[in-house]
């Protein structure tokens, strides 16, 4: 089982804090993310049109963090060439890296339909589904970023796990809200952005998923992104 310890055995003491500071930077990006995915479902929530902006300016800032850790990770490659689990975990920071520019990406979409939808009225849902919905990806988002701070295997195939449950209520709220467009054609504008709302959502718990994913390879050096469930049961701890 790898370890925290595990990479602050080097000789060189440089190289020790070097990867200490990477692997900060990804934690310090996933907490920003996390808290623009909090900002925007709460924006949409309650139609706060001003925060919705604030949110999509403050991207800029998600993107900067996103290079500035993808350089991190180029010049340590290139100084240091890692190897084993150090080039694990160099290459496992730069596929979270990743994942959370889109997620951040796809807060800020949320944001905008936020700021369309301000002229259409509230959704005859009261945007229920997008309550539940943003709930769940948000707790899966955090337990994700948390399993890969501490290297928690279990947790993060309880996060993979999770997922179903994600796309399961997607595709009801699809539904539902199908139905109230053809209870009410005045509504169709209004409901087709909660969709691409709860569509960002969905994608937000797959990138969450991904995250998880990669703190499996991380610890056990197994790639399990296409083995399901059962793939990464064997790689979880027993007991």
């Amino acid at each position: 089982m790898l370890k925290k310890e595990d990479y602050q055995h080097h000789i060189s003491a440089t190289f020790n804090t070097e990867l200490e500071s990477l692997r900060n930077q990804m934690l310090s990006m996933g907490g920003a993310v996390e808290q623009q995915l909090t900002s925007a479902i709460n924006a949409l929530l309650q139609m706060d049109t001003g925060e919705a902006q604030a949110i999509i300016d403050r991207d800029a800032e998600i993107n900067q963090m996103e290079m500035s850790i993808d350089d991190a990770c180029a010049t340590i490659i290139a100084r240091r060439q890692p190897t084993a689990s150090d080039l694990r975990l160099v290459i496992a920071i730069i596929k979270v890296n990743t994942d959370l520019e889109r997620i951040g990406d796809e807060a800020a979409k949320i944001a905008q339909q936020t700021i369309r939808m301000s002229d259409d009225g509230i959704s005859p849902s009261n945007f229920a589904e997008v309550r539940q919905i943003g709930e769940l990806v948000g707790s899966m988002l955090h337990r994700a970023l948390d399993a890969f701070a501490r290297l928690e295997v279990e947790q993060a195939v309880d996060v993979v796990r999770g997922d179903e449950e994600v796309d399961r209520q997607y595709g009801s709220a699809m539904r539902s809200l199908a139905t109230f467009m053809l209870e009410d054609s005045r509504k169709i504008g209004v409901i087709l952005n909660e969709m691409w709302a709860l569509r960002s959502l969905e994608r937000i718990g797959d990138h969450a998923t991904n995250i998880a994913e990669h703190l499996v390879y991380l610890v056990k050096g197994a790639d399990v992104r296409h083995g399901g469930l059962d793939g990464l049961h064997e790689h979880a701890p027993k007991g």
